[in-house]
């Protein structure tokens, strides 16, 4: 149903509507930016309204600026939220510290896989923010998330045209499967070691916390 509203909000708002919708799920804010993508690179393949270039341009450059946004958000004010209240919801000081322990070692994998992913897709960034992600490296992996994903979805839409949503919708559903089955596996292996974990992450970051 939102496909069909898609076409028509695009073919009234244009690159603008595809810039803002892509760039405020990067920010962490419920849109569907992916559905938007792919009914772009559809209207481009089938009626040249659009053109792809620009698509994939538009929307990498969308991605990559509401990501960084999302990641200085949750730097800036994520981080201190948690340093403050974190203990009322089980985040003390040494979970604090194992999570950024895990961005340090898997940061990379999480951004750049989590451009792929629904819902870590708009998460992802605020994540890697609020556990102090070095700046450098995730500039570096969300700008190759954000151009492959774009990519990927948008010369599918552009050279499949509407047949692209019989195979999206599953692939999607599959992603988030195969994403909720590793968080599942994760876990058990994280808590069968979470004790040196936390060693280990206490070790890279002795000392208090501070925002």
């Amino acid at each position: 149903m939102f496909a069909i509203h898609a076409h028509q909000m695009l073919a009234q708002y244009g690159y603008v509507a595809i810039f803002m919708l892509v760039a405020a799920e990067s920010l962490g804010l419920p849109m569907p930016g992916e559905i938007v993508l792919v009914s772009a690179a559809i209207l481009a393949g089938t009626t040249h309204a659009l053109n792809i270039v620009a698509i994939i341009t538009i929307v990498s450059l969308a991605a990559f600026v509401g990501s960084t946004i999302g990641y200085e958000i949750g730097r800036h004010f994520g981080l201190r939220l948690l340093l403050k209240h974190g203990d009322k919801i089980g985040m003390d000081g040494s979970r604090i510290k194992l999570g950024q322990y895990l961005f340090m070692r898997y940061g990379g994998l999480i951004v750049f896989l989590g451009r792929f992913v629904a819902l870590l897709r708009a998460f992802a960034a605020l994540l890697a923010g609020i556990n102090r992600y070095g700046w450098p490296q995730f500039m570096l992996w969300n700008a190759a998330g954000a151009v492959v994903w774009a990519t990927f979805y948008g010369m599918g839409g552009y050279y499949f045209g509407k047949s692209i949503d019989k195979i999206t919708g599953p692939l999607g559903i599959v992603a988030l499967l195969l994403a909720l089955g590793g968080f599942v596996f994760a876990w058990r292996l994280f808590k069968r070691s979470e004790a040196e974990l936390q060693r280990a992450a206490e070790e890279a970051f002795p000392g208090p916390l501070v925002p």
